[in-house]
């Protein structure tokens, strides 16, 4: 994770402006399966990265709360490695003022932020009360990211759970949130310096304090005495080539999965309708669109997200 701010956009307005248009919108068919989800409790699925004592289940241990206050945050991971997939977890993020406070939810190829790192992040960056959270993606090759996008949400994320999932084959990145494609990030079929296909990585959520630049580039500070502040997960689902040194069978076989066939390939016709309507409502900050920061664009931002 990246822990300093991208330009910000002029676009308290345009937050205005989509509010105030937004309505339901047609949610994507199913085009596969979303995995088997996991009914077991959060031992059988993950590890606690660090402090414990800020890590809470509900009395039939489906529920999971991680909470952060003036001391640490939390954080854990799966037990497992995976090569491709499918990953889905439902959140409800922290209410009320939250600015300063991001919950991530993340892959990465390694436990820490080392400089060859592979990574694929969602986090939610929190706000002041009334204002809209903002999430934000972005993806790291042999520990180069920079590639950020900001989306609104068309749903206040702190009332309710709501699904946030990772498809990943050897084409493309699907970020969805209750299956509406919020991002697809293309490979070019080549090798490359952009798009991470080769290592196996962890999942990983966490909840931690980024007020030098998570709220208005670090304007708005977190205010401790809400704390602590508790983000709420549930419903884990995984569908994935599960990584076993020195490689797996699957690693040779994932064609047989739904989630590195034809249909996964590319956006379902009602997926590109979706799309087409969170580019034009929910961007705030995208990266290929940023000259003053990339005077010349990345390779990447040539490829057309349609095909």
């Amino acid at each position: 994770m990246e822990r300093k701010a991208v330009p910000i956009l002029v676009w308290v307005g345009a937050v205005i402006m989509a509010a105030a248009c937004c309505c339901p919108i047609l949610l994507s068919e199913a085009a596969a399966d979303e995995g088997q989800s996991s009914k077991s409790s959060f031992e059988d699925n993950f590890d606690i990265m660090w402090s414990e004592d800020h890590f809470k289940t509900s009395e039939d241990g489906q529920i999971w709360y991680l909470s952060l206050d003036n001391e640490t945050g939390c954080g854990f991971q799966t037990k497992q490695r995976y090569r491709f997939g499918w990953f889905s977890m439902k959140l409800k993020l922290v209410g009320g003022d939250s600015a300063g406070v991001v919950t991530a939810y993340y892959m990465c190829s390694e436990n820490g932020a080392g400089p060859e790192r592979d990574e694929v992040d969602i986090e939610f960056l929190g706000n002041r009360s009334g204002e809209p959270y903002l999430i934000q993606t972005n993806v790291y090759k042999n520990g180069t990211g920079g590639r950020e996008m900001r989306h609104m949400l068309w749903f206040d994320p702190t009332e309710d759970f709501h699904s946030y999932s990772i498809l990943w084959n050897d084409l493309q990145l699907l970020f969805l949130v209750d299956r509406v494609p919020i991002r697809v990030y293309k490979n070019n079929g080549k090798a490359n310096n952009f798009f991470p296909n080769e290592k196996p990585m962890y999942l990983f959520s966490s909840i931690w304090n980024a007020d030098d630049w998570a709220t208005r580039g670090g304007l708005e500070k977190t205010d401790w005495k809400r704390s602590p502040f508790v983000s709420s997960y549930k419903d884990f689902s995984v569908d994935g080539c599960q990584w076993e040194d020195p490689y797996p069978a699957c690693v040779s076989t994932t064609t047989q999965h739904w989630w590195d066939q034809y249909e996964a390939w590319h956006l379902s016709d009602s997926q590109k309708a979706d799309f087409a309507w969170v580019l034009r409502n929910l961007v705030v900050y995208d990266y290929c669109k940023d000259t003053q920061r990339y005077p010349r664009l990345p390779d990447e931002c040539s490829l057309s997200p349609w095909d």
